[in-house]
């Protein structure tokens, strides 16, 4: 069986690389297919297999400013020639699933989101966009948004990564999904034996993810908070930060590691459709503040391990602190553990080869199912076809 996996770009290791590691692992032989790629930043796993890139690849600049080209990656994804494979794994949160399948092909969908910038966060994005793009996305989001909805229909199973997922599928694709939640190499992380005075805050630093909240709330209480990640926004927020917060940039997985084990709490205050970090850190030993909305709602439990807040707002945030505060001493690292371990690598690829599975032999059955008739028809005709044979129409002269 020829299989493909076709991610949306490969530029870094962040949540969405680590599934498709994940699916390395499944199948070691796959091929895997997206628009653009750096593999200077690519894990050894993924670099092993075989990488087809698209036209966009060719572009100038394109690694970089690859988000900048989302008009022309409908025509890149459906340049790919996929007609030799048997399966195909889309992985979804840029578009990745409009590639054309091949009619024998068997095609899943891991979604990690319907494309925010086009659905529920398209205000968001463009109000926090340049110029030229609050001109322009006006008259090419409904041109995308029905490429995207019309390219539902190749898909022949959904799959979310966390019931929030799930729910924006069915809003905007009609298409009902399966759930099964990302994978978190669980194992990688190790309590610390003691914790000190700063609270974390780690991830790519783009507006969305409401960094700056963290920022305004942690200066005005005066409170320590370490800050990792690398992005756009970077030098905005430190601009607007006071003494007690402290950036330390994109950071070695070393370093993070030690940080999510020896901080108090992992502050979580943007909406994520699940959030692999804040089980990072309950994997650590540690608590989560979150904002209590997406995917935080399905990883944090209130005073188990960690603390929600209901407004995305600095004083809701300064709130919440406080309360976590108050009953610091409640949460225990192996009860975090123990809770981190439901979102394990292995339950991903447990879960993801059951449906898999399940979809080839259904597509099989179906195949099958069809080509009966045609097989009765043939059957028919082969039993009269000797009759025929040996009674021949005979014709009398006179």
């Amino acid at each position: 069986m020829r299989v493909a996996i076709v991610h949306y770009w490969l530029v870094a290791m962040r949540g969405g690389e680590k599934v498709v590691e994940a699916l390395c692992d499944m199948y070691p032989d796959a091929d895997i297919f997206t628009l653009v790629c750096d593999e200077s930043r690519l894990s050894d796993k993924i670099r092993k297999h075989k990488i087809i890139t698209s036209f966009l690849q060719r572009i100038p600049g394109a690694v970089r400013a690859y988000q900048s080209l989302l008009p022309l990656m409908p025509f890149a994804l459906e340049s790919f020639d996929l007609t030799d494979y048997d399966l195909i794994i889309s992985s979804e949160s840029g578009p990745a699933k409009g590639i054309i399948p091949p009619p024998q092909a068997t095609h899943v969908c891991y979604c990690h989101s319907p494309m925010r910038y086009l659905w529920d966060h398209y205000h968001f994005y463009r109000s926090h966009a340049g110029l030229g793009s609050r001109l322009m996305m006006p008259m090419l989001a409904p041109l995308l948004r029905s490429w995207d909805v019309s390219t539902s229909l190749r898909v022949d199973r959904f799959v979310a990564n966390s019931h929030h997922v799930c729910d924006r599928i069915g809003k905007y694709y009609r298409r009902p999904a399966a759930v099964v939640y990302p994978p978190v190499n669980v194992d990688d992380f190790t309590p610390a034996s003691s914790t000190e005075d700063f609270y974390l805050c780690a991830g790519q630093l783009v507006s969305y993810k409401r960094v700056d909240l963290a920022i305004e709330a942690f200066t005005r209480m005066k409170r320590n908070l370490v800050v990792i990640g690398e992005g756009r926004q970077l030098e905005e927020l430190k601009r607007s930060a006071g003494p007690s917060i402290t950036f330390l940039g994109h950071t070695s997985f070393a370093v993070l590691k030690e940080k999510l084990a020896r901080c108090r709490a992992l502050v979580f205050p943007g909406e994520e459709d699940f959030g692999i970090v804040p089980v990072e850190a309950m994997a650590s030993g540690r608590p989560v503040i979150a904002y209590g909305r997406g995917g935080a709602l399905e990883t944090v439990i209130p005073g188990v391990s960690g603390v929600l807040f209901e407004q995305q707002s600095a004083d809701a945030l300064i709130d919440a602190v406080h309360e976590f505060e108050a009953i610091e001493h409640q949460f225990h690292p192996a009860t975090l553990l123990a809770h981190a371990e439901q979102f394990s690598r292995h339950r991903f690829i447990a879960g993801m080869q059951a449906i898999i599975n399940e979809e080839l032999l259904t597509r099989r059955a179906d195949r099958l199912r069809n080509h009966r008739p045609i097989a009765a028809m043939q059957l028919g005709l082969e039993a009269q076809l000797p009759i025929l044979a040996a009674k021949p129409h005979e014709t009398t002269l006179q």
